[in-house]
């Protein structure tokens, strides 16, 4: 079953729901050449003032098809394994570089890239018994998306390393703790709380898109930054990929 995106909006707030029972919500490279379409759909419309990034059937997003990192394991300098895996990448950072508020909305489990799906948003409702699973190095793989550089941007150096490094599991509400997210709360409350936030924003869709330029301006870390940060892991995490297919 390949992984749906579906748009809603109304009163001002764009919800973007990912899909795929099987698999979690992950992604491939079709469904995230959607989540890209979807993010310039809702940046194109001017009466949006906020984005819901969720995930459908309990799950929030468990990274890439386990498919497409076997194919980019078995060669990774092939252009269009690179292109294959890069694809998804390009899908979060569009998402993170929205012109609109975005809000994560997160139940269930964010596992591997999924991770940084929820991270590239400027905002995280997670429920309290939400999984957050970096997981990358328990199967051997480099993280990969410029996982550090946004994490750094939320969590101390201790937490990035115990996440990113070690493969510390935390839930939601230890998520909150640490600053990687604005507020946990219960699971059947996080959709109406993420709304109940964005709703502010929805009021005034072109003073939200002012605003929010003005802070990620303001306050993105200097340092490597995120887009050079994807870079300088993609030759790591094809090496993994890589090796890890050797493994098996």
């Amino acid at each position: 079953m390949t992984a749906t995106i579906d748009v809603e909006i109304a009163d001002g707030i764009a919800t973007i729901t990912l899909t795929s029972e099987k698999t979690r919500n992950a992604l491939n490279p079709k469904s995230s050449r959607r989540l890209i379409e979807a993010c310039d759909e809702v940046d194109a419309n001017a009466d949006v003032g906020a984005v819901i990034v969720r995930g459908g059937g309990g799950a929030f997003c468990s990274g890439a098809e386990r498919d497409v990192l076997a194919r980019a394991g078995e060669d990774p300098a092939d252009p269009e394994r690179f292109t294959e895996l890069g694809s998804i990448y390009d899908a979060f950072v569009r998402v993170g570089n929205m012109s609109v508020p975005t809000i994560a909305a997160v139940r269930g489990a964010a596992v591997g890239a999924g991770v940084n799906l929820l991270l590239a948003t400027d905002l995280r409702i997670v429920a309290k018994d939400a999984r957050i699973i970096g997981g990358f190095t328990r199967i051997g793989l480099h993280p990969g998306g410029g996982h550090f550089a946004l994490l750094g941007r939320l969590v101390s150096r201790e937490a990035a390393a115990a996440i990113g490094l070690f493969g510390a599991e935390i839930s939601g509400a230890r998520a909150a703790e640490l600053g990687l997210a604005w507020e946990a709360v219960d699971a059947d409350e996080v959709d109406a709380r993420a709304r109940e936030l964005a709703a502010t924003a929805a009021r005034d869709p072109e003073l939200a898109r002012r605003v929010l330029g003005s802070l990620r301006r303001e306050l993105d870390p200097p340092g490597v930054s995120w887009p050079a940060a994807l870079e300088l892991e993609r030759g790591s995490q094809m090496w993994s990929l890589r090796r890890r297919n050797a493994r098996s």
